[in-house]
């Protein structure tokens, strides 16, 4: 039975057992609170002051749902009540816990520090009050951790999917929705309510796996897009790119030595909070700059198709010659729907379910197979100390001129 409820503005109503209300309670899980969920984007996005804290909680209510519709749709998946409560907890658990081994501004910090944020999760739930609440939770640790580590044996394949899979986790179906209203980029929502409502569990050649059916598939299209939306406007912004690189050179001077952090309980001092309150008193460039907002940097030209490469290329060398060590190429892309990759991983992308059995998701979709496998976003800066931005952009015109 539910004992605490919270306001959300994604899910709305938001409910949690006792237990897991005390788990929300704790210190690991209440530092979230101080670790915005979209790093430095509010330099770029001022409203996008939205925390970790509450992501966990939008994953958690999404994974819910996400459940619980399995269960609904596909009970021949489950082996009885017990088997189904068991499941819930996990997996809500799970959720809850998904990013509590993230440091001060997330990815940015990872570059510093060097240890990964899923390293850190596990040392978090080996701490002794951490084992203490959890045990209240009645859910077995190692299982968590297999969700959000992975392990040599996977017990729970269909959570895994939903807490950390490749293409339809709740951490994803949350963060878009929760992203693009607090950024206000409207093309980073999908149909979310037609998404969950196909979801199913299918029998595949190598196990359950988690799909949809055919009906679901336009509102996969939809969250497919929506993601590749949010990268090219808000997470691979220009700004906060810029600022990323600025912060990663103002946490190496506040960090002289990194692996004092090692320590868990050091860690935990940390959040974003944190790390601007001493960089206060700091007078280098790079710590003014993040406390005045001082665009150290001019973006020169941009490119985002993969065919774009020479062009980048060439641009890159011209400013170099040009300009020396004041250019920065920042490349970056990623995977916006996961295909089989490589000899020994033939699995679809997501299956879908319909009468005539089942499908790749790419199969399914044409869109989705235009879509599927790597975005490129691929930029230029100058120094605006010692650089004209004007002149370093005429370069590149010229360059992309002649190319195109």
């Amino acid at each position: 039975m539910a004992t605490k409820r919270v306001f959300d503005p994604i899910h709305h109503f938001i409910e949690l057992s006792a237990v897991e209300a005390r788990l929300l309670d704790c210190d690991v899980l209440q530092r979230l609170r101080r670790l915005r969920q979209l790093g430095l984007a509010y330099l770029a996005y001022p409203s996008a002051e939205h925390s970790r804290f509450s992501h966990a909680l939008g994953a958690f209510a999404v994974g819910t749902r996400v459940f619980d519709t399995l269960v609904t749709h596909s009970p021949e998946h489950f082996n009885g009540n017990d088997d189904v409560a068991y499941q819930r907890r996990l997996v809500r658990a799970a959720l809850l816990l998904h990013d509590i081994g993230h440091g001060p501004f997330s990815h940015a910090c990872e570059a510093v520090l060097g240890i990964k944020h899923e390293e850190r999760t596990r040392a978090l739930l080996e701490l002794p009050r951490m084992r203490t609440v959890l045990a209240g939770l009645e859910v077995d640790v190692a299982d968590i951790l297999e969700l959000l580590v992975g392990g040599a044996h996977n017990r729970y394949p269909v959570l895994t999917e939903i807490v950390s899979g490749p293409n339809l986790d709740a951490d994803r179906m949350d963060y878009l929705l929760r992203d693009a209203y607090f950024t206000g980029v409207s093309s980073g929502r999908y149909d979310s309510e037609q998404l969950l409502g196909s979801l199913r569990v299918y029998s595949a050649p190598a196990g359950p796996v988690m799909g949809i059916d055919s009906r679901g598939v336009v509102a996969l299209e939809s969250f497919v897009l929506a993601r590749y939306m949010m990268f090219a406007t808000v997470y691979f912004h220009h700004t906060t790119r810029m600022f990323e690189r600025i912060l990663q050179d103002a946490l190496r001077e506040l960090w002289v030595d990194p692996k004092k952090l090692d320590d868990i309980d050091e860690f935990l001092l940390w959040d974003d909070f944190r790390v601007m309150n001493e960089l206060r008193d700091l007078q280098s460039l790079p710590a003014r700059a993040l406390r005045e907002r001082l665009r150290l940097y001019a973006l020169a030209a941009e490119f985002n198709a993969e065919s774009d490469l020479n062009t980048y290329e060439a641009c890159a060398s011209a400013l170099r010659d040009r300009y020396g060590d004041a250019v920065w190429e920042d490349a970056q892309e990623q995977l916006m729907h996961r295909l089989p990759m490589g000899a020994d991983d033939r699995r679809p992308t997501v299956y879908v379910g319909s009468n005539a059995g089942l499908a790749d998701a790419s199969d399914a979709s044409d869109l989705i197979k235009k879509i599927s496998g790597k975005a490129y976003w691929r930029k230029l800066f100058v120094e605006r100390a010692s650089v004209d931005p004007l002149e370093a952009r005429a370069i590149c015109r010229e360059i992309i001129a002649k190319r195109g």
